[in-house]
């Protein structure tokens, strides 16, 4: 069917007889979409994809041997509640912008509608960097799902903790969460309900039996004041601030809430609700955590150079007992795999929308959405696929890790912040949508800006000292990559067809399209 696109301001533009009463889906009309997607997620459940991503027992556990080493207690403690405020200013400018435009473009297209000359070229950077963000954010959740699952089996069953077989597990993990996404968006929305619990109840458990059962513990001065740097550096200032890497690479992938709210009912105001929400129910229960966590350090020396590769299983294993402490494991096990789930839910939703939109190459097939699941099931496998790839360097580069969540910050927060850049630029001309933040708004994507550049330097700094090819931090040459990709490709090629996010049609004709592709 032919469709030409009609000028955002479609008010008028059809008669009131033509118009969808779900006022979700007539927003979504107006912004030049049809409704592809199945929308059935409640509120809660688009919060809890968003703290599901974020989640305080992947992020917070699987770089906390990362800050044993740089910072220490003093830096995970006081740096999870600095962060924390930061990145609360960050999404509260995306959800003043995400309520103005709930489409699961999310960033990139809110970058597109609020730059007022060369839109075009910020919507396709902004999502370039967002696809970064997204595939290695689901690498480093599941990455880190496996090291936890392999240090488990390593204690139980003599599956030692090796590079391959970790890449093995991996690839297990990232396999079965691919499968998970291909099913339904309704499973997937109720495990993400589940996960809310699940992590919730999981802290107050682990945070519990590590209070009562070790017979001692560290002091407070210990807990709130020990400062540790085994990095190599000297200046104590600068391992202080790559500590923050912890708290921030955990405070990441809340965007997801944008990316799912087309399947998200009443999606103008549950949207930035969920989050905002996210991140402030994370900023508690993870302080709580961290804090518990730290009170049970036994012998910092071996801990933090455990065997197994992950310090907090051998705290928890440590202070409570194989029997208690393999059941600690578990739930911070089951907790990181519902994260990377959830990941994978957003990272494909993103790719879709990109592609919607022709931006990503072979477009077409990743935007293919299935006739009886509703699910954009292709770009799921991508997600995936792209995962796993960044995972590899973790076969000969021991600080992989590391890099690939510092390569999901950054990606991620320039992405973040760039239409709130484009919303500071825009002063009046910025029409907010029914949450919005009035006279604050301005304020607070000012302080949201200048953050993000203060990280996005700094984790692209080296994180060890001797620098050699087994610590050297990678993330410089995969932003490099990424953004010379699309860079050339921008200047070679997409300048001339790229026009920013495509109307399908106006309204009529996606009320048509809806009809005759079966998804009304």
């Amino acid at each position: 069917m032919s469709m030409t696109p009609p000028p955002d301001d479609v008010s008028g533009a059809v008669g009131p007889q033509t118009l969808p009463e779900d006022p979700d889906e007539r927003r979504l009309h107006e912004l030049g979409y049809a409704q592809e997607l199945r929308r059935s997620m409640s509120g809660f459940s688009n919060f809890a994809v968003s703290f599901t991503i974020i989640s305080i027992l992947s992020g917070c556990l699987t770089l906390y041997g990362y800050g044993m080493k740089t910072g220490g207690p003093a830096v995970i403690i006081w740096g999870w509640l600095g962060v924390g405020a930061l990145t609360l200013f960050v999404g509260l400018a995306m959800a003043e912008v995400c309520s103005a435009y709930p489409t699961a473009g999310g960033l990139y297209f809110f970058a597109a509608k609020l730059a007022r000359h060369n839109a075009a070229a910020w919507a396709w950077f902004t999502g370039w960097f967002n696809v970064l963000g997204e595939v290695a954010v689901t690498a480093g959740i599941d990455f880190g799902a496996a090291t936890f699952l392999n240090a488990l089996l390593d204690l139980r069953f003599g599956f030692e903790a090796t590079p391959p077989h970790t890449v093995l597990l991996f690839g297990l993990i990232l396999l079965l969460h691919a499968l998970l996404n291909t099913v339904g968006v309704r499973l997937v929305a109720l495990l993400n309900s589940i996960s809310v619990w699940w992590h919730v109840i999981g802290v107050l458990v682990i945070v519990t039996v590590l209070a009562v059962v070790p017979g001692e513990h560290k002091p407070a001065s210990f807990v709130f004041g020990h400062f540790e740097n085994q990095t190599g550096w000297a200046s104590t200032f600068y391992v202080a601030a790559l500590g923050l890497l912890l708290a921030q690479y955990t405070f990441t992938g809340y965007d997801a809430s944008a990316h799912m709210i087309e399947e998200t009912k009443g999606a103008a105001t549950a949207g930035p609700r969920g989050i905002v929400m996210s991140i402030l129910v994370s900023l508690v229960a993870g302080w709580v955590l961290l804090v518990g966590l730290t009170f049970a350090i036994g012998d910092y020396e071996a801990q933090a150079s455990s065997p197994t590769g992950v310090p907090p299983a051998q705290i928890m294993i440590d202070a409570v007992g194989d029997a208690l402490g393999t059941g600690l494991l578990v739930i911070v096990i089951g907790a990181q795999l519902f994260c990377g789930m959830a990941s994978v839910a957003a990272n494909s939703r993103m790719i879709f929308a990109f592609s919607r939109d022709g931006a990503l190459p072979f477009s077409r097939l990743w935007r293919r959405v299935g006739h009886r699941t509703r699910l954009p099931n292709n770009a799921v496998w991508l997600a995936a696929a792209g995962a796993f790839v960044l995972g590899l360097p973790y076969l000969w580069n021991s600080t992989a890790y590391a890099a690939v969540t510092s390569i999901a910050v950054i990606g991620l927060y320039i992405a973040y912040v760039i239409p709130s850049y484009l919303r500071l630029r825009a002063g009046a001309g910025f029409t907010p949508g029914p949450w919005n933040l009035g006279r604050l708004g301005r304020p607070v994507a000012a302080v949201a800006v200048c953050w993000v550049m203060v990280i996005s330097v700094l984790f692209m700094l080296p994180t060890s000292s001797p620098v050699t090819a087994e610590t050297f931090n990678y993330t410089p040459l995969a932003v490099l990559a990424v953004l010379g990709f699309a860079g050339i490709w921008w200047l070679v090629s997409a300048r001339r067809w790229f026009t920013g996010p495509r109307r399908q049609g106006s309204i009529e004709e996606l009320i048509q399209l809806e009809a005759q592709e079966g998804y009304t």
